[in-house]
């Protein structure tokens, strides 16, 4: 077993990316003939170009715990792939109808729709395929707590609301956003936080905690990149929110506030990983890139 060395933040984010575009070339099946091969372009292509942020999570906190590069490389791929597919099946016409994602045309633009849906497909049952393996440590919990986190009480569920918000004569407050970016963007982030203790059967509190105001924190920054972001830096369209009259951390809270309250929940993001001591840096800054990011 190669263990995990321990790196700054940017480094470790670094070789998270690096991993993250090494990986589908080595877990994907390769040789097939077309149509496959279309959809397998298509896959990689929604994976590139993205933060590796839950897969940095994923291995940081593997890491955390002794488990191996392998493991934490397989399960990172496999949030990834979560996310990703995600992220094609929310683009399309029917969802938020975008046209660019991480700087590049979205899956439903570059090929046609019936690939998106189908890329998306794919990904959601390939990140599961990667966490089902005999060689990862406590498989069955991780594939539950992925499923749970990816279906209707955690990512699908809080994109649901999402939508049902839109449309709605009243505008969400507070608690429902809340409620809403829990489900959408934190379940997924929650997960990869703690993966590494449930690969070694930890106790997971701290990571917990630190992924929930880790992964609110996210949000409220993406909302404030909507409001100040360029569309050059941010690799996709700014300024939606706004236009549609969406109700957003920072439209209620104003933009300021928004920031302060980004920040302290980075803060108790970092409180929480007291119990690792100065083991835990690489992670109390990636809780301040959240907050800082241009992208």
């Amino acid at each position: 077993m190669t263990l995990i060395e321990p790196l700054g933040f940017e480094a470790a984010l670094t070789r998270a990316q690096s991993l993250m575009q090494q990986a589908p070339f080595d877990y994907f099946e390769a040789g097939k003939s077309l149509p496959e091969a279309e959809l397998l372009y298509a896959m990689v292509y929604a994976l590139d170009g993205g933060k590796a942020l839950r897969a940095f999570l994923v291995i940081e906190s593997a890491r955390l715990h002794g488990q191996g590069l392998e493991a934490g490389t397989r399960a990172g791929l496999a949030v990834e792939c979560i996310h990703a597919y995600s992220l094609i099946h929310d683009d399309l016409p029917c969802m938020d109808d975008d046209d660019l994602r991480r700087g590049k045309p979205t899956v439903h633009k570059k090929w046609n729709e019936h690939t998106a849906v189908l890329a998306g497909d794919a990904l959601q049952a390939k990140g599961f395929e990667l966490l089902a393996s005999e060689d990862m440590p406590n498989a069955l919990p991780l594939l539950r707590g992925l499923a749970e986190a990816s279906g209707h009480g955690g990512m699908v569920g809080g994109q649901m609301m999402d939508i049902a918000a839109e449309t709605s004569e009243m505008p969400l407050t507070l608690a429902e956003i809340k409620a809403v970016q829990n489900g959408k963007t934190g379940a997924l982030i929650r997960w990869s936080a703690t993966a590494g203790a449930v690969m070694a059967g930890a106790d997971c509190a701290g990571l917990e905690t630190y992924g929930d105001r880790l992964g609110l924190a996210f949000q409220i920054a993406d909302d404030i990149l909507d409001v100040e972001g360029d569309a050059a830096e941010t690799g996709k369209a700014v300024g939606k929110d706004e236009e549609a009259g969406k109700a957003t951390f920072v439209s209620l809270l104003g933009l300021d506030a928004a920031k302060r309250q980004a920040a302290s929940l980075v803060e108790e993001a970092c409180e929480a990983l007291s119990v690792y001591k100065d083991n835990a840096d690489c992670l109390r800054e990636a809780a301040r890139f959240v907050i800082s990011r241009r992208k």
